[in-house]
């Protein structure tokens, strides 16, 4: 597989990602992340996660920015930059939320123990996520019956 090239806007992604991560919410695991998405129109949305004390409502920095994003009306990504210490990688969740919006979208994984203006590494998301579950049209299931559906409202 051919490596895929950093988007020039990588140092500005990086950037962003970098000091929204300052804002995470992470009393619990002290893990702080910051995303920023790039929206093919060239828009930068920033998130980090914000944990809670039932850890299963914590929301991942990643979802945080494609949630924003879409409040904002914007729905079409290029690309997401993730700032984390260690070997940064998006959970399973956050790969197959984004892979709802592009499955091809570009994946830059900055690690914090490298100093700012290193290039991270870039990934394609399908790379991240083969066989991501989707419901398309190609989908296998039968369809639905319409008189079956009325019968239970």
């Amino acid at each position: 597989m051919a490596t895929p090239h950093l988007p020039s806007q990588w140092q500005t992604l990086q950037t962003h990602a970098r000091q929204v991560r300052q804002h995470a919410w992470a009393p619990y695991s002290r893990f702080s992340v910051g995303a920023a998405l790039l929206t093919t129109t060239g828009e930068i949305i920033t998130g980090c996660n914000v944990e809670n004390a039932s850890y299963g409502l914590t929301i991942c920095a990643e979802r945080a920015a494609v949630c924003r994003a879409i409040a904002m009306g914007l729905r079409d990504f290029s690309a997401i930059c993730i700032t984390l210490p260690g070997i940064p990688v998006p959970c399973g969740s956050c790969r197959q939320f984004l892979t709802e919006f592009n499955p091809e979208m570009l994946v830059l994984l900055d690690s914090l123990d490298q100093p700012a203006g290193t290039p991270p590494e870039c990934v394609l998301l399908s790379e991240l996520l083969p066989r991501a579950f989707s419901l398309n049209h190609n989908d296998t299931r039968p369809p639905v019956d319409p008189a079956r559906e009325q019968a239970h409202d």
